[in-house]
């Protein structure tokens, strides 16, 4: 039987899967597998230096599938307009999507003592239910639950039934609410609007707060393929800095504008132009570097709170739009924009998700 295995599908995961192995005692740490997902993420060369890192056993790359791939279940998207006959179709949906993942699963879970699952709402979250494999969901971004609860959002409408049916594993819902997600790790209990029994605070600052100067220097050289390069481009010019976080929002038409206006309105600090920097978000394919020339584009390979540890590096501001900044260190003032700011490019009713899990409880 093996110790631990880690389910990740974007840089920040494998972040915290680091976090967490590094806060066990060094007999224990090096001893677990760390599987990445390429299915919305391509993580590029991060597997080898993964595999060379002190902190894992074995690195495996997982060709997981959404449920588009799969032909054979496009039939049961369909809304029958009957509650019940609705269920019975998504009774086989969820069998069948776990069936249909099998063949490209690349290890035997069954194997492992401590399977965790970031992003459970993913096809491998309906593969373990279906093989009956006991797993610990952990919270897909910083908090992220708390802006926006995916599990009651997606099922909005009779929520108590379908919690009841995915308690049997007769359907699937994500975030601690399937029978065999045995609890579901979150930063902070108190910030989240609607409890569930099977949520348990893991504080990520206090992850953090154990790194010793060795830990980060790990981390460093895990995350960053370039460290030199990064650091010459965190130090061209002498002017203040901004960082903005790009995100992949809305069409790389209304993407591009949404940056033009963050960039102009927040890239003045004391009334003079700040040197601006761009991180753009790993599945963000609007090219920024021709977009915006006159700007530093990063490499955005990497989760943000890595240069945290990085000596000496401050920047004046951050922004971000729906990134929660809560783990940055590195600036002096944070701006996070946040639901009202977007719906000047959307519909608002597409950012107001909880206002309506609500009405439809």
């Amino acid at each position: 039987m093996k110790d631990r295995i880690y389910v990740c599908h974007t840089f920040y995961h494998v972040y915290v899967a680091c976090l967490k192995e590094l806060a066990l005692p060094k007999e224990r740490q090096g001893h677990a597998t760390l599987v990445l997902s390429t299915m919305s993420n391509p993580f590029g060369n991060l597997g080898e230096r993964a595999g060379n890192c002190p902190l894992f056993e074995e690195v495996v790359l997982f060709d997981e599938k959404e449920d588009v791939f799969f032909p054979e279940l496009k039939k049961y998207h369909t809304d029958r307009g009957n509650l019940v006959v609705n269920m019975l179709a998504r009774i086989k949906y969820t069998k069948l999507l776990g069936k249909l993942q099998e063949p490209y699963v690349p290890v035997d879970f069954k194997q492992y003592k401590d399977i965790y699952v970031f992003c459970d709402s993913d096809p491998i979250g309906y593969y373990l239910s279906y093989k009956k494999i006991h797993y610990h969901a952990v919270e897909d971004g910083l908090n992220c639950i708390q802006y926006y609860d995916t599990a009651r959002y997606d099922n909005r409408g009779h929520f108590g039934l379908k919690a009841f049916l995915a308690a049997q594993n007769l359907i699937f819902i994500q975030n601690g609410y399937g029978k065999y997600c045995m609890d579901m790790e979150v930063n902070d209990i108190s910030v989240l609007t609607y409890p569930c029994k099977k949520y348990k605070e893991v504080p990520r600052a206090k992850l953090v707060e154990r790194l010793t100067e060795e830990d980060k220097d790990i981390l460093v050289r895990l995350f960053i393929e370039d460290l030199d390069g990064l650091i010459g481009q965190l130090n061209q010019g002498a002017r203040q800095k901004v960082l903005v976080l790009s995100e992949p929002l809305c069409d790389l038409k209304v993407r591009r504008q949404i940056f033009a206006d963050i960039m102009e309105e927040y890239g003045v600090i004391d009334g003079k132009p700040a040197q601006i920097l761009i991180k753009p978000h790993p599945r963000d394919v609007l090219d920024y570097q021709k977009e915006f020339p006159q700007h530093i584009v990063l490499n955005g390979r990497f989760p943000m709170e890595i240069l945290n540890y990085i000596p000496d590096l401050s920047f004046e501001r951050v922004v971000s739009v729906f990134t929660v900044p809560n783990g940055i260190k590195f600036a002096k003032e944070i701006v996070f924009l946040g639901e009202d700011f977007m719906d000047k490019y959307e519909d608002p009713i597409l950012h107001r998700q909880n206002e309506q899990i609500a009405r439809r409880q």
